[in-house]
Parts: C-alpha cells; sequence; structure tokens
C-alpha cells in the first residue's frame, strides 16, 4: 500500500494520503482548506539501512558537525535527528524536553548550558 504525497494548490500544503488500492483512482482533499484541487508530487523514497550502517552513520564527523552545546534549539534538534536515525521514536518525556529547549532558545529566556551529558 503506497503513501503518496500531494501539494493543494490553493493553500500550497503538502499532504500525505495511505492509498489502499492504487488501481482505484482517488480524488484526495487538503485538509487544511479543503480543496481538491491537489497535485501529486514525485517523493523521496528509501532504502532500509542495516544497524551497522546507521551507527557508522552516527560516527561520521558530519553527522555532529552543526551541533552546538551551548544552545538548547541546537541541542533538541539533534536529539530529534539522532532518534530518527536510529529509528527510534523519542519518549514524551525526551520530546516535551526538547520542544521546551527549541521554545527557551526562540524566547531567548533559557538559561546558558555549561555541560552537556
Amino acid at each position: 500500500m503506497p503513501i503518496y504525497e500531494y501539494r493543494c494548490c490553493d493553500c500550497g500544503r503538502k499532504t500525505s494520503f495511505l492509498v489502499l488500492n492504487p488501481q482505484k483512482p482517488t480524488s484526495p482533499k487538503c485538509p487544511k482548506c479543503g480543496s481538491t484541487n491537489m497535485r501529486r508530487l514525485f517523493s523521496r523514497f528509501s532504502s532500509p539501512l542495516s544497524e551497522e550502517r546507521r551507527l557508522e552513520k552516527l560516527t561520521d564527523p558530519s553527522f555532529w558537525g552543526d551541533l552546538n552545546e551551548n544552545d538548547p534549539a541546537s541541542v533538541a534538534r539533534f536529539v530529534r535527528r539522532m532518534g530518527k536515525e536510529l529509528g527510534e521514536e523519542l519518549g514524551e518525556d525526551l520530546e516535551e524536553i526538547a520542544e521546551e529547549a527549541a521554545r527557551e532558545a526562540e524566547s531567548g529566556s533559557g538559561d546558558e548550558v555549561d555541560e552537556v551529558l
């Protein structure tokens, strides 16, 4: 069962739709504005990596390159990316902490981080 991506020609929102029968024509509807004026996109696809390859990818210095341990938003992005690379969802607590750190960084009200554990 493929997942197709469409872009609404009226509001520009990109949306994914699960298609149960690719032989049967579908008319997707934009969840934001309700328009049926949708254009199908060619989506990227990925091939599954072995666990060894995923861990090897994490040792590449370019993976760590944009991490600034003194910036809560940078750490939050890194934690999310690490979870995605490992194929694991963040727990609710960790996701909440990452979102709070990102909000504090945007508002400039966060405390300075002296050390990352």
